[in-house]
């Protein structure tokens, strides 16, 4: 989770140096990105807590103690197996009923992070466009913070249609006591302004410029300030449903689907000449429209169908156009929907399936501690997490179904954990090094040999 939360925290630092958050802030964010995590750490944790243990067990030998009171593998296993299968429906409980409401305040508060405004109000050398309705820019900024050198204000006050420009060699900068403005102090400076004229009485635009010894400029911070979104904004997105909320937007935007597809056809019908003739008519024959048919009509008749039929094809092609959009934006919250319902699931098995091999590799590898079994367990994590975000990604192309795309991490190393299983119940050697020496040895000898022979 440690490692997770850095790299939360590597990913949006620009988002939170420099905006004078309190640190409840930042720590509130951190624990609901901690929450969302959860489905990432907890297998993960499994696979390697599990690793570590029966690791040192049979570094220890203890696991020999074990089968030599008659007492196998498999009857050993069966204690942790209770506790992570327990581990298991808590983890289908809380994707279920805790990490939507999870979701929701991590998102929502992420993105009135993201909004907020930067509490670096003025910089040297850049034009600061954070305060409405002005534009400032410093020369040099000395050490305090607060005194500044060079100073140009550009103000527009689109009510009044005018513009001003002041120039200030220095000023002195700090907040109001309040904390509702920022007060700007300026000495030794110039204003000018250009004003539209008055309406009704003189039109000539007139340009205003004098001289100031020490002049106030108050700007407005209230923009500055963190505004909490309504959560109910977010209550919509596929992360904030628990299983309920799922199957029943699934099952409404399903019927929006099949409704559409029957306009759709009531649509397309009037475009569709056949549909418009009399079934039973005596001044309309039908023909059958054989490719002899067409061979026999003329010229100008083989155009004028031709013609016909480019036109009534445009017709229900622009009159579809707009609507291909709708379908696949549906199509796709469709999939998202039954993808987001197996991924309550998928974290229960995820733990059990990494359980299986953990437990019977760190029996095999026999080898406790941070280090072997830290290397074997982010191996085997790396292939989960790749195989699962591929049948993901394929799901929400529509490349396969969504129940294979989600379960198809499962599905394969369920089968590698029972084979871990069989050979650590069989005390298999499927690790030693010196093993697999020999084994190359006597390859590489046969070859040799077989070599010298046929020379």
């Amino acid at each position: 989770m440690f490692v997770l939360l850095m790299l939360f925290l590597w990913k949006y630092i620009d988002d939170l140096i420099g905006k004078g958050f309190q640190w409840y802030i930042i720590l509130e964010l951190m624990m609901y990105a901690s929450a969302t995590n959860v489905a990432m750490a907890l297998p993960l944790s499994i696979l390697l807590s599990s690793i570590m243990t029966y690791g040192s067990l049979g570094e220890n030998y203890e696991l020999v103690a074990i089968k030599s009171a008659g007492i196998s593998l498999t009857r050993a296993m069966y204690p942790m197996i209770i506790v992570v299968s327990l581990l298991s429906i808590g983890a289908f409980v809380f994707s279920d009923y805790m990490l939507p409401v999870a979701n929701l305040k991590y998102y929502s508060l992420l993105y009135d992070v993201r909004q907020q405004k930067s509490a670096f109000l003025i910089k040297e050398g850049v034009f600061n466009n954070s305060f409405p309705g002005y534009s400032i820019r410093v020369q040099k900024k000395d050490e305090d913070g607060q005194t500044l050198h060079g100073v140009m204000i550009y103000e527009k006050n689109q009510a009044q249609n005018n513009n001003a420009v002041t120039f200030a060699k220095e000023g002195i900068m700090f907040r109001s006591p309040d904390n509702s403005s920022l007060v700007i102090r300026l000495r030794d400076g110039i204003k000018y302004e250009e004003n539209a004229g008055d309406i009704g009485y003189n039109y000539r635009q007139r340009f205003t410029r004098f001289r100031f010894k020490e002049a106030v400029t108050k700007l407005d911070l209230s923009s500055f300030k963190m505004n909490h979104t309504d959560q109910n904004l977010f209550k919509s997105a596929f992360q904030m449903m628990n299983l309920k909320q799922l199957q029943y937007n699934h099952d409404s935007t399903k019927r929006k689907f099949d409704s559409t597809m029957r306009n759709n056809y009531l649509l397309v019908t009037p475009y569709i000449k056949y549909f418009n003739m009399p079934h039973k008519s005596k001044t309309v024959k039908y023909i059958a429209a054989t490719p002899d048919f067409f061979k026999k009509l003329n010229q100008n008749e083989k155009q004028m169908a031709l013609s016909n039929a480019a036109n009534e094809a445009k017709s229900i092609k622009d009159m579809l156009h707009q609507r291909v959009d709708h379908y696949k934006e549906t199509v796709k919250d469709i999939r998202r929907y039954m993808i987001e319902y197996q991924k309550k699931f998928t974290l229960s098995a995820a733990c059990l399936a990494l359980f299986l091999i953990g437990a019977p590799l760190g029996a095999i590898i026999r080898k406790g501690g941070l280090g072997l079994p830290v290397v074997v367990s982010v191996i085997f994590f790396l292939v989960y997490y790749i195989i699962s975000t591929i049948g993901e990604k394929s799901a929400k192309e529509g490349n396969i179904s969504p129940a294979v795309g989600m379960w198809i991490a499962i599905v394969i190393l369920t089968p590698i954990g029972l084979f871990l299983s069989y050979k650590a119940a069989t005390d298999s050697v499927l690790f030693d090094v010196d093993m697999y020496k020999k084994f190359f040895n006597r390859l590489l000898g046969f070859i040799m040999r077989k070599g010298k022979r046929t020379s």
